[in-house]
């Protein structure tokens, strides 16, 4: 059997699992967390399943078969070598242990030249901060008007945002899917025939799933540690702000960046805004949660460093294997 082929079907089927496992809790965590109380866990699965279909569907559609919408213009197609798996594998063994690492530094620093990774590392750099902002000042402004973690919604208000977070989680997975779906189509082809799209859409369907019925797995941790993500109301903003500030990127250019990088940067703000407005929550509890998830990127990012320059300066020249 062609070992490339091989590869190929060990490397995407380890980016499928650990980027669905590990980003997909980005705007997935809030719907489960808010949600889980109401439906079961397969009524999730099966709304978050069909919009995913749908997405990678227009996308095909839109991009002469690229369900990667684009993001993968800078990043050619490569044959798929033993190296080129071994990040994902990385990628699986931290979000086993929790750890809410940047698939795409660690997923297409593989495949992408130092060049590109700087582009990369900077817009993710910029994405981070103006989250944090765009936070910082949203949350103010909400603290003015309500305390999330202790202000009960009115009843008359409550079909609304139980509502409001159906429609915030479809917006949001459906632009995050657009940005990240690339850390896994860079294992194949750029435009896909429809027997293959077909495959992966069963695919990432079954890894839904599974899941839902793991409730978030490990990495969801990093989403209900924060103040009030349980909550229909403070789910539906964060998905809102999160969606406006990916959708921003989105449009600026096709470089790949890290949404994971975005949406430690959004909760961050947020749980700064949440210590500055109320006297009950402490400063001293928000800094070491938030430095321990930003510590947290910057390893994984010492780790796609660490791949990239082993890949092009190590591996390739001395034509291992």
């Amino acid at each position: 059997m062609d070992m490339t082929l091989v590869y190929t079907v060990i490397g995407f089927a380890l980016a499928g699992y650990s980027v669905i496992a590990n980003d997909s809790i980005q705007t997935l965590g809030t719907f489960i967390a808010s949600k889980k109380k109401w439906f079961k866990w397969y009524t999730l699965a099966g709304s978050a399943s069909a919009v995913m279909i749908i997405a990678l569907a227009w996308g095909w559609y839109s991009y002469d078969g690229d369900i990667s919408y684009g993001r993968l213009t800078r990043i050619p197609y490569k044959e798929i070598q033993w190296y080129h798996a071994v990040a994902p594998a990385i990628l699986l063994l931290l979000t086993r242990i929790g750890i809410p690492v940047s698939t795409t530094f660690l997923v297409l620093s593989a495949f992408a030249s130092t060049v590109v990774l700087e582009k990369m590392l900077m817009k993710s750099v910029v994405g981070y901060g103006l989250a944090a902002m765009v936070a910082y000042i949203a949350w103010i402004a909400v603290s003015k008007f309500i305390n999330e973690k202790f202000d009960e919604v009115d009843e008359k208000w409550v079909g609304f945002w139980r509502n409001s977070v159906w429609i915030s989680s479809g917006w949001l997975w459906w632009v995050w899917l657009s940005h990240d779906v690339a850390n896994i189509a860079v294992y194949l082809p750029r435009q896909l025939d429809l027997t293959l799209l077909l495959i992966v859409m069963g695919y990432f369907t079954a890894l839904l799933f599974y899941i839902f019925y793991i409730q978030g797995g490990p990495i969801q941790k990093v989403v209900l540690e924060k103040t009030g993500t349980r909550y229909a109301r403070s789910a539906t903003i964060i998905n809102v702000i999160y969606a406006g500030v990916l959708f921003y990127f989105k449009e600026l250019n096709d470089l790949p960046m890290s949404t994971t990088w975005v949406f430690v940067g959004l909760l961050c703000g947020r749980e700064l805004a949440i210590a500055t407005m109320n006297k009950e929550y402490k400063l001293g509890y928000v800094f070491p949660l938030i430095g321990k998830d930003f510590l947290k990127m910057v390893f994984g990012l010492t780790v796609s460093v660490g791949i990239v320059l082993a890949i092009h300066y190590v591996i390739i020249p001395n034509n291992w294997f």
